[in-house]
């Protein structure tokens, strides 16, 4: 429950941010103060704007999302997870629609992701995957199915 009321304030602060006026910006501040002290409740981190509709969080802790990446429609994260720079520029990984992160998977640095890919538990992605459907697993991560 506590996940969905996360969702739902980051939805509201994106709004608010997405808005013209000193009402909204002022309602945006507040939000945002809100969905942050939730997240630091439940270990997620997560920036205005990054994901399309359809974000589905199953498991709180350890979720941190770069303020740069874009994710698309319906992405699915499982807990654990890291979508980020790789420390050495200001790249962020851009995800397709329909994908989903297992448990521990990560996604780190310039890399782009296709629709309706799967990224195992524990993998960490460090190259870019434009194979739609494909299956990622390992450290790093591979195509283990097309």
């Amino acid at each position: 429950m506590q996940i969905f009321r996360y969702i739902k304030l980051l939805r509201k602060t994106e709004y608010y941010h997405n808005s013209k006026g000193l009402f909204n910006k002022v309602l945006y501040v507040l939000c945002r103060r809100y969905k942050n002290k939730l997240g630091i409740k439940l270990g997620i981190e997560i920036w205005d704007n990054t994901f399309d509709e359809g974000l589905t969080i199953y498991h709180a802790g350890n979720i941190v999302i770069n303020g740069m990446s874009k994710i698309g429609k319906n992405c699915k994260l499982h807990g654990s997870n890291c979508i980020g720079n790789d420390g050495k520029s200001l790249a962020a990984p851009v995800i397709g629609d329909n994908v989903r992160l297992g448990v521990g998977a990560k996604v780190i640095g310039d890399v782009h992701i296709a629709d309706d890919v799967i990224i195992a538990a524990g993998a960490v992605v460090i190259d870019s995957c434009d194979i739609k459907g494909a299956t990622l697993a390992g450290v790093p991560a591979k195509v283990v199915k097309k």
